[in-house]
């Protein structure tokens, strides 16, 4: 998800430090109703109902955190400004500085201040350090600027004493103001870096709609810099996810239902870290071409040399029982591990030429590539499947046909289906950087595992689902036992998906 920084404190955010007007609290109750086939909403509802069939309670992916109101998030900002200011005995708007410089972790500002009070004023750039050269206040009435002499009450200056005049100050502050600045406008004479507190910004600025701005970015930058505290990336959202401790998570806004990292504020992407996934896209990003070319829908099929397309998400070949990923032999793959996801290495690589060593890299690349196209794919497959099933079982409702809690299985097993497919497709970047040896043979074996198990389901949940439109057995129903399949291998898939990232997430 691309998202501009510069705009996330959106204008819907008008109260800001000073800024009066309504807060949007009762105007919306809960953003736009739900698209029924959206597969980001997989997460509601479903662990609950694995978990009541004896499923292993502790889930790896739980997370607390909590979706702030602007006035909340900025009661939380003011609290700790507060808590700063008087211990430090500093101004609010010098404290806003210096928890902006340590992210808002006030014991740790409090423990600095004991053991060095000026080297932490210094540190966040408040206060000039020792070895700072500043001049003598008010030495002389000409400006560092426009070397104007000017009067000595138009004359000013920050703690470091470089004077300007109020005309040089005002332009300074504008053009960086409406580039988007808020914290981070510094004193402007050379190899000073001071920063400039916002009481002595406000002032300088022309108009109010600069001042209304600027308090929009500064309540940007201070949320940004809180490391408990993350602006929801949904667009002209005022939401703020709040935290006890900050990981790489999923968290959804409650006002938009936005599904992000809370870390890094990326599409979640569980077991993959931040840093790796960064890397992944931009790869697949620069290889767009090759992507491109890889990424074709249609193959041979390796028994009678049609042309083929996949329609569905499981990879399960049944018409001439083969593998869609590898085109191999169904049969071969075996009920305990599923071979064609791990890539094989050439151990005698290193020792060959350059052009050996680039072909071998790129193998290794489309391999991973086209795992990760293809399990996207399948999650867009078994959307049109969730959405036909939501879709039924309205119907079979409406005709007095059983209740909701009836079919509810139905709706879980595909919503379950697509949490753990999408847990599967992040799993191949992070095999990808992986280095070789015995933690990446388990990571693999855990990854075949959970693979396994998910084509399982997606098969399980593509034939309940021609059951529902009475294409098999023309009576459009489910046996007693074949639920009792399909909710066991729910179980199994979701025990498996857990146990991986219980061992790999954040590790």
């Amino acid at each position: 998800m691309s998202v501009d920084m510069n705009s996330q404190a959106s204008d819907s955010n008008e109260e800001d430090f000073g800024v009066n007007s309504e807060e949007e609290d009762d105007d919306d109750d809960g953003g736009e109703e739900e698209d029924q086939g959206d597969i980001q909403s997989y997460y509601e509802g479903v662990a609950s109902d694995v978990e009541q069939q004896g499923a292993d309670s502790f889930d790896p992916e739980e997370y607390l955190f909590t979706c702030l109101t602007y006035k909340e998030s900025q009661r939380v900002l003011t609290e700790e400004v507060h808590t700063v200011a008087a211990a430090l005995k500093v101004l609010p708007a010098v404290a806003k500085l210096i928890l902006v410089h340590f992210h808002w972790q006030v014991t740790q500002i409090l423990d600095r201040y004991k053991s060095n009070s000026s080297l932490l004023l210094s540190d966040a750039l408040v206060q000039p350090s020792s070895t700072c050269r500043s001049v003598p206040a008010l030495q002389s009435l000409q400006c560092g600027v426009c070397l104007q002499v000017v009067r000595r009450d138009s004359l000013l200056a920050l703690p470091c004493q470089h004077s300007f005049c109020k005309a040089c100050w005002e332009q300074h502050c504008t053009v960086l103001v409406k580039d988007g600045i808020g914290v981070g406008i510094s004193c402007m004479a050379q190899d000073c870096s001071l920063q400039m507190p916002e009481d002595f910004v406000l002032p300088l600025l022309p108009a109010e709609e600069l001042k209304d701005k600027y308090r929009r970015y500064l309540f940007r930058d201070y949320v940004e810099s809180h490391f408990q505290l993350q602006l929801c990336p949904g667009a002209d959202c005022p939401i703020v996810i709040k935290v006890q401790e900050p990981r790489a998570r999923r968290v959804q806004c409650e006002r938009c239902n936005e599904v992000f990292c809370f870390k890094c504020r990326q599409m979640y992407h569980a077991p993959t870290d931040c840093a790796t996934i960064r890397k992944w896209l931009t790869k697949c990003a620069d290889d767009s071409e090759t992507a491109n070319y890889i990424s074709a829908h249609t193959k041979d099929c390796p028994k009678c040399n049609i042309c083929i397309e996949k329609n569905g998400g499981c990879n399960h070949m049944v018409s001439q029982n083969f593998c869609w990923m590898c085109l191999g032999d169904w049969k071969t793959h075996g009920s305990e591990y599923y071979e064609c996801s791990r890539y094989k290495e050439n151990p005698d690589i290193v020792n060959q030429s350059q052009q050996a060593q680039a072909r071998e890299a790129l193998k290794k690349y489309l391999f991973y590539f086209e795992r990760w196209e293809n399990h996207n794919k399948s999650l867009q497959l078994e959307a049109q499947t969730y959405q036909r099933i939501q879709e039924k079982i309205q119907e079979r409702v409406m005709n007095n046909l059983g209740t909701w809690i009836d079919w509810q299985y139905l709706h879980n097993a595909a919503k379950l289906l697509a949490k753990c497919r999408y847990t599967l497709q992040y799993t191949y970047p992070y095999a990808y950087y992986m280095e070789s040896g015995p933690r990446k043979k388990l990571f693999e074996y855990q990854q075949a595992q959970l693979e396994a198990e998910i084509e399982n389901l997606s098969w399980k949940v593509e034939r309940a689902d021609t059951y529902e439109r009475g294409v098999v057995g023309g009576e459009g129903e489910l046996s007693a036992s074949d639920r009792g399949d399909l909710e066991n291998q729910m179980h199994i898939a979701e025990q498996r998906r857990r146990t991986l990232l219980k061992d790999f997430h954040d590790t």
